[in-house]
């Protein structure tokens, strides 16, 4: 027994090390003084950051992507919040079929859910904008908002909320007072979630973006085509940098106030 879970956690490590270490030699390279990527190092150097920074076109793809991410989660966050309500505090014809829809976009895989979008909407003869590119965000990250919502309100008891409505508070009241505190950690989650999706994702946004918006994904696959620029590695760190950063912290948040509440 003892050998099969040595041989288990080294088959883990070795995997979880072939699947990183790409990302730890392109993060390391980016601190490199030469402009050619190679080992051994000629020096550590920022130079290639400050490139980054004096760049107009990536700099304009980051302000697109932070755009997008912050609309794609607000919007998200608040479409999957009131979802999520409707699916664990109410019953309704169709309540599956609307549940089995709303997480349908994760079982379909993106570059047909992405093909699917545009061919219809090119049916309806709707132009690539950026509200479709935003609207395909959403649709692509609305589940995971729904499914982090509601399972924190399924162990909230309703119990709380039907004392607050008894005691004469509306329903609008109870929610911003009784409800939204409670499952507030898994609306922060939900919301960084989809943020960090939309931060991400590139094989949605070529299919919908429309000519002359970059993202910063589809600038590092649009910068790969002509040659293998030190910013690339520079770029590279700075999305792992935030992708990471951001649930970590999401997480942290959501102990914190989870803790709190326990406290109170």
């Amino acid at each position: 027994m003892g050998f099969g879970w040595s041989m288990i956690r080294l088959g883990t490590i070795l995997v979880y090390g072939f699947m990183f270490a790409p990302v730890a030699v392109v993060m390391l390279l980016s601190f490199n003084a030469s402009q050619f990527g190679s080992f051994p190092m000629e020096g550590l150097s920022f130079r290639w950051f400050v490139a980054l920074w004096e760049n107009d076109a990536i700099i304009r793809a980051f302000r697109t992507s932070l755009i997008l991410g912050v609309l794609t989660s607000i919007i998200s966050t608040t479409l999957g919040v009131l979802a999520a309500l409707a699916m664990v505090r109410h019953d309704f014809p169709g309540k599956r079929l609307v549940s089995t829809a709303l997480v349908a976009p994760i079982l379909v895989p993106e570059v047909v859910l992405a093909v699917a979008l545009l061919l219809f909407l090119q049916f309806l003869e709707v132009p690539k904008s950026f509200p479709m590119l935003l609207a395909g965000h959403v649709i692509f990250t609305l589940p995971f908002v729904v499914l982090v919502v509601q399972a924190r309100l399924v162990g909230i008891r309703k119990e709380y909320e039907d004392a607050a409505m008894s005691l004469g508070a509306s329903p609008i009241q109870t929610f911003f007072q009784i409800t939204l505190p409670l499952m507030l950690p898994a609306v922060l989650a939900g919301m960084l979630f989809s943020f960090t999706i939309s931060f991400d994702d590139i094989t949605g946004t070529l299919f919908w973006k429309p000519g002359g918006v970059e993202t910063v994904p589809t600038q590092i696959f649009s910068m790969l085509r002509n040659s293998i620029s030190p910013e690339i590695n520079a770029l590279g760190t700075v999305m792992v940098l935030i992708t990471v950063a951001l649930p970590l912290t999401g997480a942290a948040l959501a102990r914190r106030l989870a803790s709190r509440m326990r406290g109170n």
